[in-house]
């Protein structure tokens, strides 16, 4: 699967004085259940914070999950996927192929957040269809690039 060029993610909000960030999510009971449905709202915040024009990438103790940006179409959000560093975080990123330093992060593993800045999401909820937390991430996003513009 091919890398999309970072700077294409969408329209860019710099104009309004915005501080654009790079924006690395977990898959597993991140974005996907344990039986591989995309959790509600990716689509929809993925679509909103591009058009803030943040950049989104996609890692994983397990790869790159390209075949998770196939099945469920998000080619157009996504502009790349890597290997998530497990352990040793920030020493393990050039050994992993990580090119782009993670200005937030959003994970279900608290350690990861702890070693970088980000959201903490529980598994998904079932039934599925009453799961929301997608919409606290993008509130918790917003709240961040707010707090840094004032730094």
């Amino acid at each position: 699967m091919g890398k999309r060029r970072a700077d294409s993610a969408g329209p860019s909000s710099a104009g309004r004085g915005e501080r654009l960030v790079n924006i690395f999510f977990d898959v597993d009971n991140t974005i996907i259940t344990w039986d591989v449905k995309l959790r509600p709202g990716v689509h929809e915040v993925f679509t909103r914070l591009r058009e803030d024009g943040h950049t989104i990438y996609l890692w994983s103790g397990m790869g790159p999950r390209w075949e998770v940006v196939q099945r469920f179409d998000l080619h157009e959000h996504v502009a790349d996927c890597f290997w998530k560093p497990l352990h040793n975080h920030h020493a393990r990123m050039e050994e992993l192929g990580i090119t782009i330093f993670p200005d937030y992060v959003i994970d279900d593993h608290v350690e990861i957040i702890h070693a970088f800045t980000g959201s903490h999401v529980p598994e998904p909820m079932l039934p599925l269809d009453r799961d929301k937390v997608m919409w606290r991430v993008y509130d918790e996003i917003a709240a961040h690039v707010s707090r840094t513009q004032l730094d």
